[in-house]
């Protein structure tokens, strides 16, 4: 009877603390933030801040932000300005913050049969690739990186039904692995080619062209057609982010010696 009363008083003791327990934040993002590193290294500082413990939904852009749409997730993180917008325009975010940013690179084999390194714009390089009819590997998963590649081949007036061009339906990280073995090009975040450089066979080739700057936003999910969803955990990440103490740390996060993201989260915002 003493053992069971005491179990009794020590839930009762306990449970003051259980009821004060945060509902976690559900963040969908992209495969970049998750392959890199950086959610790893950002995301147990926030959550000893905070108190709130964050489940990561890693995936394309385009699926992060159908999990948007859908009332699956609290937040999103994703880096393809237009669906951003629409997604916003449709009354599905709030409050969108221009977090980071990095690039675009361009990677291919040492041999660089297409010539690109020499390409005098991404739209020539691209369309070198094109005309050369040599491999190209596309994540073809609706992600930010294959929205931008989609892009780029309109810009540069062709489009992706030549021999060589693959497209796997896959993340950053196994369309790095899959172009080094089949040593074809492929458009990659520089931020996940530099997390997994180690291991593949590629060069970048060309890089630098202001249209493969690569900007990421955070959303807040929309608390009038969900109001049920964690918004003061969502809105806690989301200020996080944008603090002093979060954009130092996306600053300062690096791979081999070189940053992979540049903060650019402004006040006015």
């Amino acid at each position: 009877m003493k053992g069971t009363l005491s179990k009794v008083l020590l839930l009762l003791a306990l449970l003051p603390g259980l009821a004060l327990a945060k509902e976690p934040v559900r963040l969908a993002t992209t495969t970049s933030t998750d392959n890199s590193g950086l959610l790893a290294y950002l995301l147990p500082e926030f959550e000893k801040d905070s108190g709130y413990q964050v489940q990561v939904i890693a995936t394309g852009t385009g699926k992060a932000l159908r999990h948007g749409r859908n009332g699956d997730v609290d937040v999103v993180m994703t880096h393809a300005p237009a669906a951003e917008a629409k997604f916003v325009e449709d009354g599905f975010g709030r409050l969108p913050r221009q977090l980071m940013a990095n690039d675009f690179i361009l990677l291919g084999p040492a041999s660089d049969p297409a010539h690109i390194a020499s390409a005098q714009s991404v739209a020539d390089a691209m369309k070198r690739i094109h005309d050369a009819k040599t491999p190209f590997v596309s994540r073809g998963d609706e992600s930010g990186t294959h929205i931008k590649e989609l892009a780029l081949w309109r810009s540069a007036g062709v489009d992706t039904h030549f021999t060589g061009y693959a497209a796997i339906g896959q993340g950053m990280g196994p369309a790095l692995l899959t172009a080094s073995e089949m040593q074809g090009y492929l458009l990659a975040d520089r931020g996940t080619y530099l997390a997994f450089k180690d291991k593949l066979d590629l060069k970048v080739l060309y890089q630098g062209d202001a249209r493969l700057l690569n900007p990421y936003q955070v959303i807040l999910i929309s608390d009038t057609i969900y109001p049920d969803r964690n918004h003061a955990g969502a809105q806690a990440l989301s200020d996080w982010l944008v603090s002093a103490k979060g954009q130092a740390m996306i600053n300062d996060f690096s791979v081999q010696g070189e940053q992979l993201f540049q903060a650019t989260y402004k006040a006015s915002e």
